[in-house]
């Protein structure tokens, strides 16, 4: 059980990074704040409670409000008038940072627009975690959050980020991962360095390492579970010459559609998917 020490907070809005696996990774000052604040608020309030519990908080009669995606609109007035009302008010998501790919944005804008002070205690967070074992460079890095769920929505969600010139941060469910590392393999390239993080900070946590097209085959057939971070490499200076990718679409061309060709010329020349498409659709529009 950790220390901590209930203080006088000054009203405001106070977001407190939670564990993301291990109880024992939130910060003294964290438990401060929980331990002080006049109310709280929780993405999920059972497991709020619970990390009270685990570090012998006392909850007493103060209130821990349910605030999330699906309530937020109907919740964050109430929550407003607290503050307005010179109350402190912790808001902790279900793990990790708050405000990172969680519902805590619209309160925090909120909180500010209405000159309401807002605090940060910094804490755990799966993408710092992630960086921090993937193996990738971390001089910059973007993080994109969860790509989404159709097929061809996903393909261009990634195609956007081809050119940044920084290690890709995905969040991504369990059931999905073998699809997604099969669209960033059709829309980055197979020959990106990338690392698949599972359940970190966790008993199973879990790091595979490779290019994606080693990736695709790795969790072909696996049935993984827990929370998962997908890093991936920024894309390298091709070898190939415009000429080789031009000669090489010309030839598939004759036999594919666009988006066929393109698709194969990327795979067997290791380039950018993106890339090769936006040339094939020049070369048919000189055709006309």
């Amino acid at each position: 059980m950790a220390n901590f020490e209930k203080k006088q907070l000054s009203a405001g809005l106070y977001f407190v990074a939670t564990p993301i696996g291990t109880a024992r990774d939130i910060t003294l000052r964290g438990l401060d704040i929980l331990a002080s604040a006049d109310a709280i608020a929780a993405e999920d309030t059972r497991t709020a409670k619970r990390l009270m519990e685990i570090h012998g908080i006392p909850l007493g009669d103060r209130p821990v409000i349910s605030y999330h995606d699906h309530n937020g609109g109907q919740v964050r007035p109430r929550l407003i008038r607290l503050l307005k009302e010179g109350k402190s008010l912790v808001y902790v998501s279900e793990a990790g940072t708050p405000l990172v790919a969680d519902p805590g944005y619209a309160l925090g804008r909120a909180a500010i627009d209405a000159g309401i002070q807002v605090i940060g205690a910094p804490g755990p967070s799966a993408v710092v975690a992630a960086l921090t074992v993937a193996g990738l460079p971390t001089d910059r890095f973007f993080f994109a959050g969860f790509a989404p769920n159709a097929k061809g929505a996903r393909r261009r969600f990634f195609e956007e980020f081809a050119e940044v010139p920084g290690t890709l941060v995905f969040y991504e469910s369990p059931k999905r991962i073998h699809a997604m590392l099969g669209d960033l393999v059709q829309t980055l390239g197979g020959e990106r360095q990338a690392a698949v993080c599972r359940e970190l900070t966790k008993r199973f946590e879990e790091i595979s390492r490779g290019t994606l097209d080693e990736l695709v085959v790795s969790f072909t057939d696996r049935n993984v579970k827990g929370e998962i971070v997908v890093l991936v490499d920024r894309a390298r200076v091709s070898a190939v010459s415009e000429q080789t990718m031009e000669d090489a679409l010309s030839e598939a061309l004759k036999t594919m559609r666009i988006k066929d060709a393109a698709t194969a010329v990327a795979e067997a020349l290791g380039i950018q998917r993106r890339k090769v498409y936006q040339a094939a659709l020049a070369m048919e529009k000189d055709k006309e």
